[in-house]
């Protein structure tokens, strides 16, 4: 039964990972996420049910449209195959009950954020706001933290990033700052200082590989959503083990 369910909540996630990278790229450029229907960005060719198959269509079609051959992005898989992982992840890890909303809703909010900072490098402050009412609404009825922690979560995460961008010189963007604050609202005190912890790290080991290996410049700005993900997903599902490994260690 429970593998029966993930596989289903694969197939849940494959489809919202197709969702998502419509809304992560036409919100930002403030189009609407439901008309005109999908198409080709180059040709304008409205797509087909057979071009929109997540994941399959992608590698059926070998990355390109039917008609003008143009390449289609890796990210439109990537966010699919992704998004069903995770959401299957989600529920072997959880079970099938309330909190299984609050972690699905969390890869929401960070898969669409990953589409808009790579495809933007901007994180809009609509998707921040419609997410952290989600977040508060859902908490009216899961309680799956004490209202003390979602808010000092909140805060912290707020001012943490915010001190990091004061002491960088601005370095750190708007929109990193209030995207933790949003976290904070799901990840409480805790985890929200762990999520910082791990996508700053993650962003220092893979942006010093990058800068060795020259597949980017020392002045070229990175789109620090991505880690944000990683950093996220480290404290949600591992931060309790980490925090008593820790507190061992002193």
């Amino acid at each position: 039964m429970t593998a029966s369910l993930a596989i289903y909540a694969f197939l849940f996630g494959a489809v919202l990972g197709s969702f998502f990278n419509v809304v992560g790229i036409r919100v930002p450029a403030g189009e609407s996420i439901i008309s005109p229907p999908s198409h080709c960005p180059n040709c304008r060719r409205r797509l087909t049910a057979g071009d929109l198959i997540p994941i399959v269509s992608y590698f059926f079609l070998r990355g390109k449209c039917r008609s003008c051959q143009s390449k289609i992005s890796f990210i439109y898989p990537f966010i699919e195959l992704s998004t069903a992982w995770l959401f299957a992840f989600a529920l072997l890890y959880t079970g099938l009950n309330g909190t299984l909303i609050v972690i699905w809703t969390l890869i929401s909010l960070l898969m669409i954020i990953f589409v808009t900072d790579i495809r933007y490098q901007m994180i809009p402050d609509k998707l921040l706001i419609f997410f952290a009412l989600s977040f508060l609404t859902i908490r009216l009825f899961i309680p799956f933290r004490p209202w003390l922690d979602v808010l000092l979560g909140a805060s912290f995460g707020f001012g943490t990033l915010l001190l990091i961008a004061v002491i960088s010189c601005g370095k750190m963007g708007g929109g990193d700052i209030k995207l933790f604050a949003v976290l904070g609202l799901v990840l409480g005190v805790k985890e929200v200082l762990l999520a910082i912890f791990f996508s700053c790290f993650y962003g220092s080991v893979i942006g010093i590989a990058m800068l060795l290996t020259g597949k980017i410049k020392r002045s070229q700005p990175i789109p620090f959503g991505p880690y944000i993900v990683l950093g996220t997903l480290t404290a949600y599902f591992y931060g309790e083990p980490l925090w008593q490994w820790y507190l061992q260690l002193f």
